[in-house]
């Protein structure tokens, strides 16, 4: 409990330090994410930490300040940097955590946050993985930062190509292709390799396109999902534009192992 404000945590029985802070989707909870994406008991096995922290505004009005998006949080310009600060320093202290091995991740509005907070907190984050959720580039950043963004193409909530969502008619979403290339030109000299997956005859495929850099390393990965809606992709759920192609826990699990 932190003023009225709390996180959730899973540790593993042979922490390696690293721990990956997991935000919510707005109207959505801690507990929601972590039942929902199955993240906690694959990132234990590798020794991570997994912290889930609690937005503002209650069950139903949930939301976290992306700056641009969303909800009562934004609006009342809660300050959830500095919430996400302390959370882990908390754990830093509480749990005897790494506070130079954090990851950061989320689902929708949680992937605005996640995004937000690494581009501000550049110099502290190990890598960021986000869901159906885009950043706000009049902060644009300033030092690199590796980053996964996983998106359908048929998103309505978070459009991938341009505009403004159906629950957020007041936010002008920073299109998918305009956040990777800020992202790719911080980095510099990146060497672009794609390849399509579809082994799900479902309706959906996937495209991954790595930016690698001198060394091999793949520094920005984005998977768009042909087809895809606004959800976190699993195989083996049907419906709402999910694909079978990907596991989106997987995949941000895999891309945090190669920024250890």
């Amino acid at each position: 409990d932190m003023g009225g404000r709390f996180y959730l945590i899973d540790l593993p029985d042979h922490p390696s330090g690293a721990m990956i802070v997991a935000l919510h989707a707005a109207a959505r909870s801690a507990e929601d994410l972590r039942a929902t994406t199955g993240l906690s008991p694959r990132a234990l096995a590798k020794g991570y930490a997994v912290i889930y922290p609690q937005a503002t505004g209650g069950a139903k009005r949930a939301s976290w300040n992306g700056l641009y998006c969303c909800g009562d949080a934004q609006i009342n310009q809660v300050n959830d940097i500095g919430f996400l600060d302390k959370v882990i320093a908390d754990a830093v202290a509480r749990f005897g955590l790494a506070p130079d091995r954090v990851y950061v991740t989320g689902m929708s509005n949680g992937a605005v946050m996640a995004e937000t907070y690494a581009l501000r907190r550049a110099t502290r984050i190990k890598a960021v993985a986000g869901v159906a959720g885009t950043v706000d580039l009049h902060q644009a950043p300033a030092r690199s930062v590796p980053l996964l963004h996983i998106h359908g193409t048929e998103d309505r909530v978070v459009p991938y190509a341009h505009g403004y969502g159906t629950k957020h008619l007041d936010t002008p979403f920073t299109p998918v292709a305009v956040e990777i290339a800020a992202v790719v030109a911080v980095f510099g000299g990146l060497k672009v390799s794609s390849r399509k997956i579809d082994h799900v005859k479902d309706g959906t495929s996937v495209i991954e396109d790595n930016y690698i850099d001198a060394a091999g390393v793949t520094q920005v990965r984005l998977l768009t999902v042909v087809g895809g809606q606004h959800v976190w992709p699993e195989p083996g759920r049907r419906g709402l534009g999910n694909t079978q192609d990907i596991s989106a826990t997987a995949e941000i699990l895999r891309f945090f192992d190669a920024h250890p």
